[in-house]
């Protein structure tokens, strides 16, 4: 019921998803407000101007429909700000004359027009838009001074009553009604803030950050790294359109991304055609060379998968590096500008010598990897191999889990 309830209000406003937060309101300050006034038409009290009353109610109701009409469903809104704004004030000035004047409540509704003018904002000048409203404002209660004989007056005292109490009560369910718009919105566009952050930074560290304006450094002594190449990537490359290269990777790393978050881990970065992740941070855990070896033979599985179906299909085919190593690193956030997180020293060298000197398909594991996994997994020892700019590194291949 709740999940139909939510639908419908998308449906009426807009998505999150698709319309920004100024979109939205728009569509729902334009759409509130026009039933409103049409309402307004159809309950006005019979006097001498009612059909004045009425006529103004019903037009500048549907102009407002309008609006929602080409906001809603042909994505035009931005343009229609002064329309928006210009409707609103014509309508409250014609009824300043109409009803009263300053004695007739009316003015209360150029209070959640400002409001409704200031949430609508966007790239207009915010002092433009006040000195606007207040020289508006000012001009009727100027005008009424001076020539108080265009004012319709109140037939008598329990109307002129009547009408400021019921114009002060429907100007605070209007006010409350853009409250609760307001907030809903500003709520979802939180959440989405949220959770862009949190596909950019670890949890924790996203919190830190917008708790503090700042992330500090932090050492993990013992934590697991995971790359991948790969292999002809270049030679393949030279064949596809950039479109489809990037199709092709997404895919890929799409798939990555769920694995990784599948054993934990968390993914650092993608550089071209390479991908990193580590395990056993932010959060410390004693199973972090055994979930990055899960989730490195997973992505051998995946990989293997994809190269019997391309094969085919008689389509190109990838094969996958990759390499893993466990160590100390620092972590971190770096840049001002564009956040990103990231994690330094030697053990991030070692696990990229790992991948660089690894097999096509095949796990690539140091030594210091396999003392942490050897219990769990079926390893094949490959002696002694030259790494660039790390001389001879003892490596090993990972073929199974064992049983338990």
């Amino acid at each position: 019921m709740k999940q139909k309830l939510i639908q419908l209000i998308y449906l009426i406003f807009g998505d999150p998803k698709k319309n920004s937060l100024e979109h939205r309101l728009f569509n729902a300050i334009s759409l509130v407000n026009g039933s409103l006034n049409i309402l307004g038409s159809i309950f006005e009290e019979t006097t001498e101007y009612s059909h004045r009353v009425i006529f103004l109610n019903l037009i500048s109701g549907i102009i407002l429909l309008i609006m929602y009409y080409f906001s809603r469903f042909k994505n035009i809104y931005y343009v229609l700000f002064w329309p928006l704004n210009l409707t609103i004030l014509v309508y409250l000035s014609s009824l300043w004359f109409l009803h009263g004047g300053s004695n007739g409540g009316n003015h209360y509704y150029f209070i959640p027009a400002l409001v409704i003018a200031t949430i609508l904002l966007k790239n207009h000048n915010i002092l433009f838009i006040y000195g606007f409203y207040a020289f508006v404002t000012g001009s009727l209660y100027i005008f009424e001074y001076f020539y108080p004989n265009f004012i319709v007056p109140q037939k008598d005292r329990d109307t002129e009553y009547m009408d400021l109490g019921g114009n002060y009560i429907f100007v605070q369910i209007l006010t409350g009604i853009l409250i609760f718009i307001l907030s809903r919105n500003l709520n979802i566009e939180r959440k989405k803030s949220d959770n862009l952050l949190r596909n950019i930074l670890p949890e924790s560290i996203a919190d830190e950050l917008k708790m503090n304006d700042t992330v500090q450094p932090k050492r993990y002594d013992s934590v697991t790294v995971l790359f991948t190449d790969m292999a002809g990537f270049t030679q393949i490359a030279e064949k596809m359109s950039p479109e489809e290269l990037v199709k092709e990777l997404h895919f890929f790393f799409a798939e990555f991304d769920k694995i990784a978050k599948k054993y934990g881990l968390e993914k650092i970065k993608t550089i071209g055609d390479a991908y990193m992740a580590v395990a056993g941070l932010p959060t410390p855990n004693n199973t972090h060379a055994r979930d990055a070896v899960f989730c490195g033979l997973e992505f051998q599985q995946f990989m293997k998968k994809q190269k019997i179906e391309r094969q085919n299909q008689g389509l190109p085919t990838w094969e996958l590096r990759l390499g893993i190593h466990t160590g100390s690193v620092v972590a971190g956030v770096i840049g001002t500008e564009k956040f990103a997180y990231d994690i330094w020293g030697d053990t991030v060298n070692t696990a990229s010598r790992m991948e660089s000197s690894g097999l096509a398909g095949e796990v690539n594991i140091s030594l210091d990897t396999f003392h942490f996994v050897r219990e769990d997994f079926i390893c094949e020892s490959r002696g002694l191999i030259k790494a660039k700019n790390k001389g001879e590194i003892e490596m090993f291949l990972v073929k199974e889990a064992r049983e338990v």
